[in-house]
């Protein structure tokens, strides 16, 4: 029933594709590759904020292709606030070369494809990408998306039941024995969050 639903609202979603250059976004993925994704914003408020970067990196057999990463930097209309400069650390100065958010996007769809996504909270990040999308190309992502607190969340709920999880990232990139890279940017957001899902799925 599930399969069924989801086949139709993909179907609805593609009648809405105002560019068909970019249909290969509904084609079946035939690359065994993930990509992780993370974005940094101005904020978390989906419908008033705006995406600053975009990183993401991708994984085949088990392993992160780090030279096969992906970072953009997106124009914004607004003033960065001084508090979310401490959060992910980009000032209007690393701005000062950015693309369009148009320009960005799309080659972040590029880079993409019709491939997996994987993210920590990883439904903020799309309803982000999402608003892009829907006015650059008039279609929201249609891949199919997997998020690791899920996954830690089932595997932690087993050990600790009817405890509470405490599904923070620095708390889970801990448990899992995954050092932190330091500076939260996209980049190296995506590729921890790489890593944790790498130590997860192994030890299924």
């Amino acid at each position: 029933m599930f399969s069924f639903i989801s086949k139709l609202k993909t179907k609805a979603n593609f009648s809405k594709l105002k560019d068909k250059n970019f249909k290969f976004l509904f084609d079946e993925d035939k690359s065994g590759e993930l990509v992780v994704v993370d974005t940094e914003t101005t904020g978390l408020n989906t419908k008033k904020d705006e995406i600053l970067s975009i990183g993401a990196v991708k994984i085949k057999d088990n392993k992160i292709l780090t030279s096969q990463t992906f970072e953009v930097f997106l124009k914004n209309s607004k003033e960065i606030d001084s508090s979310s400069i401490k959060i992910h650390g980009i000032r209007p100065f690393d701005l000062k070369n950015a693309k369009t958010t148009k320009e960005g996007i799309l080659e972040f769809l590029n880079f993409v494809g019709s491939r997996p996504l994987v993210g920590y909270y990883l439904e903020f990040d799309v309803d982000m990408i999402n608003k892009y999308t829907k006015e650059i190309l008039g279609i929201t992502l249609p891949n199919r998306m997997i998020e690791v607190s899920e996954i830690y969340f089932d595997k932690s709920i087993s050990l600790i039941p009817q405890g509470n999880i405490d599904l923070r990232f620095d708390t889970i990139l801990k448990n899992c024995d995954i050092p932190n890279m330091g500076t939260h940017n996209a980049v190296n957001d995506a590729i921890m969050t790489a890593m944790i899902y790498l130590k997860l799925t192994k030890e299924r």
